[in-house]
């Protein structure tokens, strides 16, 4: 199976499967230097891992990484660091029943139809456990940026769970760490927690939207026209597991805008060029602005539900299933760390690309 690594300077490559004895990352391109341990990487780990509440699948994973290579006395060498995340708590023989059918709304199906094999415990690669190596490698560069860029800060949040969204006027930075939904809302918070009860112990689920704000990214980041920062982004964010739909800035809700309401107007400040507004959302012709970059993704219902559903098996016919195991209600809420990490990886990719080609930015304006 190709296709597995993304990244153009700084490049990880993800392996393993959900059921399988270890998951991880093989990063190569992370600058020496840089300052790193285990406990470092744990800490967005942990952030990300199951079983901390119960709106999140109780299958009890420590997440416990390990550094195997590419680090000494403490620091990048600048060889490829391999990152190893053992699998602990798999229970297999909750997918023996589905061996030959086909989950509606998994990939299922359609890893069958293109490889003729298939891992059915967990989804196999297909897994959102897969998810937890490219937090582990997202750890790895945010240590990066904060050697080449210290004042960028990158942080999510979930805006919306069903038709629930958060009331902007509430947007609270200091609220995201305190609830289980990484929400700025702390009253959204309490409704959702509600909402997702209900549906939790009546074995459905639902859908979620992240957003993903990186703030302090220096102006110049993304090059026209195959290379736009937004590009690069979209793709990072569009392969994580059930993603459905990526903006920028604005991105759908731009198309209801006349061109005057949509221009971010330009102003002189202190410090350089200031604007209006972000409808942009950081990036103008796939350069970032200086301005935050806000990327937003919508994630699909966990398709595994307690609910009869219509399907097929390998050799045609028509039967029903019903997916046991330990599933997420709203695996949206564990995406959040994992758009941070995507959009981490994204930013010290362009940041070590910007350096490579221009240095520094040579336009000056005042």
């Amino acid at each position: 199976m190709s296709m597995n690594s993304f990244g153009h300077l700084f490049r990880v490559t993800t392996w393993g499967e959900s059921h399988g004895p270890a998951l991880g990352a093989t990063v190569d391109g992370c600058p020496p230097g840089v300052p790193i341990d285990a406990a470092m990487i744990q800490h967005w780990l942990d952030r990300r891992k199951p079983g901390q509440n119960k709106f999140t699948t109780q299958r009890r994973e420590p997440d416990q990484v390990k550094i195997l290579s590419g680090v000494f006395e403490g620091q990048t060498t600048g060889t490829p660091v391999q990152l190893m995340i053992e699998n602990t708590d798999q229970r297999s023989k909750d997918y023996g029943d589905i061996k030959d059918k086909f989950r509606p709304g998994h990939a299922d199906i359609t890893y069958w139809q293109k490889y003729g094999i298939r891992d059915y415990r967990g989804g196999g690669r297909s897994s959102a456990r897969e998810t937890a190596a490219r937090v582990a490698a997202g750890g790895l560069a945010r240590e990066a940026i904060r050697q080449i860029a210290p004042n960028v800060q990158i942080t999510g949040y979930m805006t919306q769970i069903g038709p629930h969204r958060i009331d902007r006027d509430n947007f609270d930075w200091a609220q995201i760490e305190r609830n289980p939904f990484w929400t700025p809302d702390a009253q959204a918070a309490q409704d959702w927690a509600a909402y997702l009860d209900d549906l939790r112990k009546s074995g459905n689920s639902v859908g979620a939207v992240v957003e993903v704000v990186a703030r302090g990214v220096p102006a110049g980041l993304g090059a026209p026209v195959y290379g736009k920062l937004d590009t690069d982004l979209a793709a990072a964010m569009m392969s994580i597991n059930a993603v459905k739909g990526v903006e920028i800035g604005e991105g759908m809700a731009a198309a209801e805008l006349t061109g005057e309401a949509n221009a971010d107007e330009i102003f002189m400040g202190p410090d350089g060029p200031q604007y209006s507004s972000n409808h942009a959302g950081g990036i103008l012709g796939g350069i970032s602005t200086g301005q935050d970059i806000v990327v937003r993704f919508a994630v699909k219902p966990t398709s595994s539900i307690l609910t009869t559903r219509r399907t097929i098996t390998k050799s045609g016919e028509e039967t029903e299933i019903i997916t046991k195991g330990r599933h997420d209600p709203c695996v949206g809420i564990r995406a959040v760390p994992v758009g941070e990490a995507m959009m981490a990886c994204v930013i010290l990719d362009h940041l070590l690309l910007h350096r490579g080609q221009i240095g520094e930015n040579r336009g000056r304006i005042g």
